[in-house]
């Protein structure tokens, strides 16, 4: 990842983190929580949503359409890595919450793939099987870890 273009994003305490969209349709909170799914291996889900008030409602059906989803994946890509860092070098799950979304998170993934997969090792899932990230195949799910 090296140098990859982000957005600053802070933490509490490693395992939620925010940040702010900001592109034509305006500045767009969103956030990134990790949840333990899963001891052994020890698995986390990773969960990208938008923060649609103040009060803390969350949605992860939203589009936010703001032109940044590589800035917006790299980003989720950092934080990744720093709860890594932290929380140790786990097997973390991604998978968007509609098919279309997965694709989406697929073509980006795809597209980023050689800055990624210095720092991460990528695997898609198909029918509950785990196979090592090939770009060109459709993937229903996704497992990174830290190198």
């Amino acid at each position: 990842m090296i140098n990859l273009p982000h957005y600053s994003y802070f933490t509490d305490d490693f395992r939620e983190y925010e940040f702010y969209s900001d592109g034509p349709n305006g500045r767009i909170k969103k956030r990134v929580t990790f949840t333990r799914v899963q001891e052994k291996p020890v698995v986390y889900n990773l969960a990208l949503v938008d923060v649609i008030s103040d009060s803390g409602a969350i949605s992860d059906l939203t589009v936010s359409d703001n032109g940044d989803r590589d800035i917006i994946l790299s980003t989720v890509a950092y934080t990744v890595r720093d709860f890594s860092t932290y929380h140790g070098n786990h097997l973390i799950h991604a998978k968007g919450s509609t098919s279309v979304r997965t694709r989406l998170y697929q073509i980006a993934i795809s597209g980023l793939f050689d800055e990624i997969s210095i720092d991460f090792e990528v695997y898609g899932i198909i029918d509950n099987a785990i196979y090592t990230f090939q770009r060109n195949v459709n993937y229903e799910a996704f497992l990174v870890r830290k190198k």
